[in-house]
C-alpha cells in the first residue's frame, strides 16, 4: 500500500451558475406584491405613495405572464387601491387646507397670540 495522497483537482477560476429560466418571471410578481403592500401604507403621503404604485402597476404587468400569476394580480391590485388612495388623500389635502389654515388662525387668536 501506498501512503501517499491523491492529487487534489485544482479550484474553478470562475464560480458556474445554472442559468434561470426562460419563462419565470414570479419574482417580479413579488416586487409587485411587495410594493403595492408599501404603496397602501404610502399612500398617506402622495410623493411616497404614487412612485410606489406606479412601479408596483408595471411590475404586475410584466409579472402576470409567469408562474406567479396570483401573486402579480394581488399586487397589481393592491398597487391601483393604493395609487387611488394616493389620489383621493392628495386632493384632500388641495382642498381642506384652507379650512384646517382657517381653524388654526383661530386657535391662535383665542389662545391670545
Amino acid at each position: 500500500m501506498s501512503d501517499q495522497i491523491p492529487p487534489v483537482p485544482p479550484p474553478a477560476s470562475f464560480p458556474v451558475q445554472a442559468p434561470a429560466p426562460a419563462g419565470d418571471k414570479k419574482g417580479l410578481a413579488i416586487a409587485s406584491l411587495v410594493l403595492g403592500i408599501l404603496s397602501l401604507c404610502g399612500s398617506l403621503v402622495w410623493f411616497c405613495g404614487v412612485p410606489l404604485s406606479i412601479v408596483g402597476v408595471v411590475l404586475g404587468f410584466l409579472g402576470i405572464k409567469g408562474t406567479g400569476r396570483s401573486l402579480a394580480i394581488g399586487g397589481l391590485i393592491l398597487s391601483a387601491v393604493g395609487l387611488l388612495l394616493a389620489i383621493v388623500f392628495a386632493i384632500l389635502g388641495v382642498v381642506a387646507s384652507p379650512v384646517i389654515q382657517q381653524l388654526q388662525n383661530q386657535i391662535i387668536s383665542n389662545m391670545g397670540y
